[in-house]
């Protein structure tokens, strides 16, 4: 299947004599060829940008949320097309495509439905302050390859329903369906409102500096995200930063380990454990360790097993470029280097012969300071550690790079509660696996982020706050 992509700028297709193909990462054949858009590309998305700023920023919310509905719409319409798309540049299965595309849909209704209204902040018989909000202007979208549609549309959206025009810089990992998504958007917004361009580091970098770009959401490693910290302070753009959470879960030692251990294979195995929250530590009570370790290699081995058709359902896949295959692939001979105890999976030489496989790999009990605690993964291979006091576990868990996400599990909710308030994450599931609610804010402590997206809270990040300070005589 012959699929044409395009950079979009001002609804014009613009190709490229300079494109890039993306392997498979099932099988690591090359898919389609894919234009890198140029300098001069980029110029002109940004003017076309602050052109339709003049007009696309006066209109009401309710215009806005209005042609929302109409994008989640375009996705709905093309979900087979866009799904199968994702399949392939991200080795999804087509559950896991589904459940991207779905989502994208989801997050832009509920925007067309949620939107920052004015509030009053202090009145008296003197006067009334009412804090009202405007955008920014121009945003850039830097977006990360493990959920191209989610993780991209919340920020499209976010940006559209407060007024702001924004460009869509999909990973170069997985830049198909992104490309595909925003070209058949095309006429639902004013030129220049919704772009895409598709490019490497050098792109985000001239994003991250270019004066006529107001905002930068981000979404990425700690490394990189500092660095567009730094060049968006030159020019004092307002920036948000999702990046990297080593995930703690804690598991006290009440926990109802029929229900737990489903959820923890869940938290760190789904999507091969490329989630930006998945659980990426667990932390058992000795008094369960043991049944809980066999219990839990049992349901890995179970449920999470390859399946090289991506048609067959499952929610396990392979690791979806190389670069992070090979990261993967180090800790786990880390691991295997030190001794460690792999209590499953391991393998690391070719699992099927082709495409970037890992079997999910279980540790038992490594050392506090090994890689595999002490950075993220982002991988199918994941330590199980014990724990027998509570201030100490509290510590391990809160390392400096883990304030993404965390989860504990009890049969008390009062005291799953207690634990949960101690622990140093931008958000804390509860007896489940961890899975961001667009509904919620959804930020980042310590290095795992600056700012924050989703909810209505997310919207500030998208938008200035002013306030009128109205006399009443």
């Amino acid at each position: 299947m012959q699929i044409q992509f395009y950079n979009v700028i001002a609804d014009e297709l613009r190709g490229s004599s300079n494109v890039h193909t993306v392997p498979d990462p099932r099988t690591e054949e090359e898919l389609w060829p894919c234009p890198i858009a140029t300098n001069a590309d980029f110029e002109d998305a940004v003017k076309a940008a602050q052109a339709a700023f003049e007009t696309w920023s006066q209109t009401t919310v309710a215009e806005r949320q209005a042609l929302l509905v109409k994008l989640a719409e375009v996705l709905k319409d093309n979900a087979d097309d866009l799904a199968s798309i994702l399949s392939r540049e991200s080795g999804k299965s087509k559950i896991l495509a589904n459940i991207d595309v779905g989502a994208a849909i989801a997050q832009s209704l509920y925007y067309s439905k949620t939107a920052l209204e004015d509030e009053v902040q202090f009145e008296d018989d003197n006067v009334k302050v009412v804090a009202t909000h405007f955008p920014i202007g121009v945003v850039g979208a830097i977006c990360p390859w493990n959920f191209p549609l989610i993780l991209s549309n919340i920020k499209v959206v976010s940006a559209l329903v407060t007024g702001n025009c924004v460009i869509v810089k999909p990973s170069p990992f997985t830049p198909y369906a992104v490309m595909k998504w925003v070209e058949l958007s095309r006429g639902i917004f004013p030129p220049g409102v919704f772009q895409v361009l598709n490019g490497g580091a050098d792109l985000g970098a001239l994003m991250t500096s270019h004066p006529g770009i107001g905002k930068i959401s981000f979404t990425g490693t700690i490394a990189t995200g500092k660095r567009v910290m730094a060049s968006c302070a030159k020019t004092l753009k307002k920036v948000t930063l999702e990046l990297a959470g080593n995930d703690a879960c804690i598991v006290l030692p009440d926990a109802d380990l029929d229900k737990t251990v489903p959820s923890v294979a869940s938290g760190g195995f789904f999507n091969a454990g490329q989630v930006c929250v998945a659980s990426k530590r667990i932390y058992v009570h000795e008094s369960i360790y043991a049944e809980f370790l066999d219990r839990l290699v049992k349901e890995v081995e179970a449920g999470y097993a390859i399946k090289e058709d991506l048609t067959a359902p499952s929610v396990f896949g392979p690791v979806d470029n190389k670069m992070q295959y090979d990261i993967v692939k180090g800790i786990i001979e880390d691991c295997k280097k030190n001794g460690y105890n792999i209590v499953t999976g391991g393998k690391t030489d070719s699992v099927t012969g082709k495409g970037f496989w890992l079997p999910p790999t279980i540790v038992s009990n490594p050392p506090e300071d090994s890689l595999l605690v002490q950075e993220e993964q982002f991988g199918p291979v994941l330590p199980i550690l014990s724990w027998s006091d509570e201030d100490d576990v509290i510590k391990r868990a809160n390392l400096s790079n883990a304030g993404l996400g965390a989860s504990v599990y009890s049969s008390n909710l009062k005291e799953a509660e207690r634990v949960a308030r101690r622990l140093e994450a931008g958000s804390v599931w509860i007896n489940q696996s961890e899975r961001p609610n667009f509904g919620a804010f959804f930020s980042g402590v310590k290095d795992s982020g600056f700012g924050g997206e989703m909810g209505k809270q997310g919207l500030l990040s998208y938008s200035y706050t002013k306030c009128l300070h109205i006399p009443k005589n």
